[in-house]
């Protein structure tokens, strides 16, 4: 096996002793006596929190809940400030030479927030509990977790995937957060949505629905206790009135702000917006595309969706230019994406491919859904539709009921979806375009055994070269209208002094732990 462990240097008694193996990872923090937490700071959401975003069992392919999920819990391996892929709730872990085992090794002494220890059998039990986003890829692939003893744990696939670090080690699930077994045998699954109990830098303190969620610095963390005592997660779904709060101080940081008061918050001497760098993007789903009686099984029509959208006007009205137009739904920033152009904006191509389609007076095509939190852009985009003849009416959702319309496969006609998960190509084209995906609204023989193709590639360039193929595919069969890779623009006030934003690798929320306020 190739062992992958931090550098550490101890001083022995009897004399010097240097331990050397191969880095895979963050140095283990120093051991000294933490400044005690102090201070509130107040976090405006852009959406409805929802209690389901308590517990990573059930984590769709989004990255809005890892918001919540990364406050109160931590993973075997995650992203941090400094590291695209650390080592956290385990201290290392190594791949075996023919890429069939996995073993991670935990950290001494790790604890819930409840003082319970953390050891393998929360890591095996979580695992086994996972129903999230490609729970099934995960599970397809992974034969059985050994425990080897409290603190070592071994991943066992049928046979070499590539992709698991990815699958496991990022946002593009949530398989590798650690619940505690004992707690939820206790309380059960809608218990535990009650009162989550993690291993995350803040526990949680209490929730009223709808409104706020409050949070308390846990003292124990591994990384290292929180400057900011207490976290205020509150629902704001409303733009203008987040960036208001912002500006009175009644709320310290914001999140997805629209382009019109983002730039207020600008212009704002007091005030700054900061535009993330992570992995997500919008588009333009048509889950009837299958369906030989739809009027959405003609490539015309999607083709026509595609050239009616202004990208570029729609960028500079919801990001203020910060949203770079998309060709294909998989972000330009992830391994193996496509860097294609989109289509140009062309309302008579798309009124000419109306009428070749038999509409030479557009069509009704019902309600609209589109992802919530992002209004501007939402409205954007149905005027470009309604402009050319694809007339829609836009349909307001909380966010929980929207991912779950979208799983449940309850949307027609076409919907604006979004994702910022992170991982690969390969992850986006599991979740969304593999026939198979929790989210796929449907799926093409050929996509699929390419899909399964690459994912036992060992091969960096050949995997890519069908991960390009697929996302071409996508592409020629007018299968998505991408829309805009999306940076939230985020607003601080001035008690910040140190946000954090943009500091986590293709995470668009801050490094809660390392959040700092004025006094």
């Amino acid at each position: 096996m190739v062992r992958l462990r931090e550098l550490r240097s101890r001083l022995a008694l009897a004399g010097s002793l240097l331990i050397a193996v191969l880095v895979w990872g963050a140095a283990l923090p120093v051991i000294a006596a933490d400044p005690a937490p102090s201070g509130q700071a107040v976090i405006a959401w852009h959406v409805t929190i929802s209690p389901s975003w308590f517990d990573p069992s059930t984590a769709p392919p989004q990255i809005t809940p890892f918001g919540m999920l990364y406050a109160i819990h931590d993973a075997l391996v995650r992203a941090y400030p400094g590291q695209k892929m650390g080592p956290s709730l385990a201290e290392s872990w190594e791949e075996s030479e023919d890429g069939l085992t996995y073993e991670f090794k935990l950290r001494p002494e790790l604890k819930f927030h409840n003082g319970d220890p953390l050891t393998t059998e929360d890591v095996k039990f979580s695992f086994d509990r996972y129903q999230g986003a490609a729970a099934s890829t995960l599970k397809d692939h992974v034969r059985d977790v050994e425990i080897v003893d409290p603190r070592v744990v071994r991943f066992h696939l049928k046979e070499p995937w590539p992709d698991f670090m990815t699958f496991y080690g990022t946002t593009a699930t949530a398989a590798g957060i650690i619940v505690p077994k004992k707690y939820l045998m206790e309380v059960g699954d809608e218990g535990f949505k009650k009162h989550p109990i993690g291993a995350g830098p803040y526990m949680f303190a209490s929730n009223k629905p709808g409104v706020e969620v409050v949070l308390e610095a846990f003292p124990g963390y591994w990384r290292h206790v929180p400057h900011v005592k207490t976290l205020v997660m509150r629902s704001v779904p409303d733009a203008t009135t987040r960036a208001l709060m912002v500006k009175t101080g009644e709320a310290d940081m914001t999140y997805a702000l629209d382009g019109i008061d983002a730039e207020g918050l600008q212009s704002n001497p007091q005030t700054k917006v900061v535009a993330t760098k992570h992995a997500s993007i919008m588009w333009i789903e048509f889950p009837d595309q299958w369906d030989p009686k739809s009027p959405w099984h003609d490539r015309r029509l999607r083709l026509a969706v595609n050239y009616a959208l202004d990208r570029e006007g729609i960028n500079k009205a919801a990001c203020l230019g910060f949203c770079a137009p998309a060709g294909v739904i998989v972000p330009r920033v992830m391994e193996f994406a496509l860097q294609a152009e989109p289509l140009p904006y062309d309302t008579q191509k798309a009124k000419q491919l109306l009428a070749e389609a038999g509409y030479p007076n557009g069509i009704d095509a019902g309600e609209f859904p589109a992802i919530p939190g992002f209004p501007t852009a939402a409205e954007a985009v149905v005027n470009d539709l309604n402009a050319v003849g694809i007339r829609v009416n836009l349909k307001q959702m909380e966010r929980a009921a929207f991912y779950a319309d979208w799983r449940a496969h309850k949307f027609h006609g076409l919907f604006m979806a979004g994702s910022g998960s992170a991982g690969n190509a390969a992850s986006r084209v599991e979740a969304f375009m593999y026939s198979k995906g929790a989210y796929a609204s449907g799926g093409y023989p050929d996509i699929d055994e390419l899909f399964q193709e690459q994912a036992g590639e060992r091969d960096r360039k050949k995997r890519e070269a069908i991960l390009d193929q697929i996302q071409h595919l996508t592409i020629d069969r007018a299968m998505f209208a991408p829309v805009y890779n999306f940076s939230a623009l985020m607003g601080v006030g001035p008690r910040i002094t140190k946000h954090t934003i943009g500091e986590v690798y293709l995470l668009p929320f801050p490094s809660y732990e390392d959040i700092e306020i004025k006094g």
